[in-house]
């Protein structure tokens, strides 16, 4: 499989630098890698609706319109994935991230979860569909070494 490129979507938590680590880990490597992922500029994400289509009144219309096109994004590349790798961090309730594990379960995507023991209980579901946990961005270099190798 050495001479394959792995589509590698990664989403979830937005506020810490584990992509970084993933994509930069996987250069020093020489993994044949393409890396998508969400907007991860909340602000952007956020506003991208109403600056599109337009102002809303009220925040659940404007949420509203910002999730629907960031949907559009997160399908596309979940879908044209081959593996999507799932992060839910310390802080906040990533619930965008436990639909993405979801709907890349329901498409049969191959998923690396990547979480602190911590969260073990709350995504014990969540880590039974997956095919791996990983606790760190290291490891999760190393099974796309593995899978390439």
């Amino acid at each position: 499989m050495s001479n394959s490129i792995l589509n590698v979507y990664l989403a979830g938590e937005i506020h810490s630098d584990w992509r970084e680590i993933i994509v930069e880990g996987s250069k020093e490597k020489g993994l044949s890698v393409v890396f998508t992922n969400p907007v991860t500029d909340h602000e952007a994400s956020d506003v991208s609706g109403v600056t599109i289509l337009g102002e809303e009144d009220k925040p659940f219309w404007r949420d509203r319109k910002g999730s629907g096109l960031n949907s559009i994004r997160r399908i596309k590349m979940i879908k044209d994935s081959d593996i999507v790798v799932v992060r839910f961090g310390p802080k906040f309730k990533q619930w965008n991230a436990a639909f993405d594990a979801g709907y890349a379960a329901a498409l049969g995507k191959s998923i690396i979860t990547l979480h602190d023991e911590e969260h073990d209980h709350a995504l014990k579901e969540v880590d039974e569909a997956s095919n791996a946990t990983a606790r760190t961005p290291g490891q999760v270099v190393q099974i796309l070494e593995y899978v390439l190798s």
